[in-house]
């Protein structure tokens, strides 16, 4: 899989899965897009990787649920490029506990980052998209938003969000020629799940079949293969990258 001369942004890019991908990217030749809310030591660390493997990066600290920075955000990306070819809509939060202790507040982040960040990036990298019909979507979503889990309910809805917002928008985007997929990753071994114990990890992958969890590769290795020609005819579709779990 060859991405010369295409243009991928990818949203919560400074770590873990985020950073995987656009790496993954950057070494297939693609210029980089990404973007963090807090870290921008950790995105200017990247940017240098992507350099020096011979690719080109612009990068973007702020929060893609502000509908405002993103606005300026693409505003700026367009100035430098015709159009984004790749969308990959990483960015996430999640927060485990019971739903009696969810407060508005908490509900209310984790749905802006989760499912309105979605929509902010979506919208405004469509216009060139179905203008020049081509371009690829992708959205990194969660098992819990296809089965939900306890004590994540608000996370689960936002992911239910995001799989019910990927299989629509396929389908209007189909006959302008753009694909939009989502990835519903199930246990990856990232920094999100740190607060579980020795024990708990362990009770964890004993309900996983392949007796392990993801990591960041595995999803960037689908993301590869779902921006490639080798899924042409592959939209609409939420994918378990769970390693059997459900």
């Amino acid at each position: 899989m060859n991405f010369k001369n295409k243009v991928v942004l990818v949203t919560g890019s400074s770590r873990g899965i985020g950073k995987e991908i656009a790496l993954s990217f950057a070494k297939k030749g693609a210029t980089l897009i990404i973007n963090s809310s807090k870290t921008k030591n950790d995105l200017e660390l990247l940017k240098n990787k992507i350099e020096n493997l011979g690719g080109k990066c612009l990068y973007f600290l702020g929060d893609v649920s502000n509908y405002d920075f993103v606005a300026s955000m693409f505003q700026t990306i367009y100035k430098h490029f015709e159009q984004i070819d790749i969308l990959i809509n990483n960015a996430g939060i999640s927060k485990v506990g019971l739903f009696t202790e969810t407060t508005p507040k908490q509900w209310k982040e984790i749905i802006d980052v989760n499912l309105t960040s979605i929509y902010n990036c979506t919208y405004l990298a469509l216009p060139p998209m179905i203008r020049n019909h081509r371009g690829n979507i992708i959205n990194i979503s969660s098992i819990w938003g296809v089965s939900g889990a306890s004590c994540e309910v608000a996370y689960s809805a936002s992911k239910g969000g995001v799989n019910s917002f990927t299989k629509a928008l396929a389908k209007e985007l189909g006959p302008s020629n753009i694909r939009v997929n989502a990835i519903a990753c199930g246990v990856i071994d990232t920094d999100m799940n740190n607060w579980l114990n020795d024990e708990e990890k362990k009770d964890l992958l004993d309900e996983i079949p392949l007796m392990k969890m993801g990591t960041p590769k595995d999803v960037a290795n689908l993301c590869l293969y779902l921006a490639s020609n080798k899924s042409s005819y592959l939209t609409g579709q939420v994918i378990n990258l769970d390693g059997g779990m459900l």
